[in-house]
């Protein structure tokens, strides 16, 4: 089967009431990014930070995928898809795909504070301080902070290198280094930009789709199930 590279962005979880990044006015839900998505936060008020992403949690549980979300599920009954997401809900495993890499963390776990692969299943929204790793340390979000490095960049790097078709959804391309992942699909391969403001990127054999996630990725995957592009 042809193989597929989807990388997604804020755009896609947006339309199902997820803000998963700072808003225009620089806010992610209300808060300064500095004090709740940095190491530095973490070491001076854990508390706040463990209980902003508990709330965050509890939105990702309430909300469900979208159409785009279980458009890109059913590609795979026709190719070989891997989604790279830049987001940290589990919304893309809910609507039934089975392959997704996640840039910066996924909420649905906690991680221990010294040892970032160490991680945990969590039962619920709530992660409380007090809940401590194997090895003795405080539990948080299973999520790339602002500072931190992003483990699976290198990966995410080498299968766009492989991409047969790749399809961008719902981000602008203004966050490194995952913008930069549009830079490895080859050049001769199709890609599809999914997204009510097209970003520029410098690649060949662009098709633009100025449109919402649940209008657009629906459409491309629709003619890509009928046609075999």
């Amino acid at each position: 089967m042809k193989k597929v590279i989807v990388l997604t962005g804020a755009g896609i979880s947006a339309e199902s009431g997820l803000k998963t990044f700072r808003d225009s006015d620089g806010l992610w839900e209300g808060y300064n990014i500095e004090d709740v998505a940095t190491p530095e936060a973490w070491a001076r008020n854990p508390e706040l930070v463990q209980d902003f992403y508990n709330q965050r949690r509890k939105s990702v549980l309430e909300a469900g995928p979208n159409a785009a979300h279980y458009a890109l599920a059913k590609l795979e009954e026709k190719y070989d898809v891997t989604i790279i997401t830049q987001n940290i809900d589990d919304l893309h495993e809910r609507a039934g795909s089975t392959k997704v890499i996640h840039l910066h963390g996924i909420i649905t776990r906690s991680q221990s504070g010294i040892k970032a692969n160490l991680t945990y299943p969590i039962e619920g929204w709530e992660l409380k301080m007090g809940e401590q790793c194997e090895l003795g340390s405080q539990l948080r979000a299973h999520v790339v902070w602002f500072g931190e490095a992003v483990p699976m960049i290198e990966t995410a790097a080498k299968l766009c290198a492989q991409a047969e078709l790749f399809i961008l959804v719902g981000t602008s391309l203004a966050v490194y280094p995952a913008a930069g992942l549009i830079n490895y699909i080859p050049r001769d391969v199709t890609k599809y930009i999914i997204d009510p403001n097209i970003p520029t990127a410098s690649n060949s054999r662009i098709v633009e789709m100025p449109y919402q996630a649940t209008v657009g990725v629906p459409m491309v995957v629709d003619e890509l199930m009928e046609n075999d592009v």
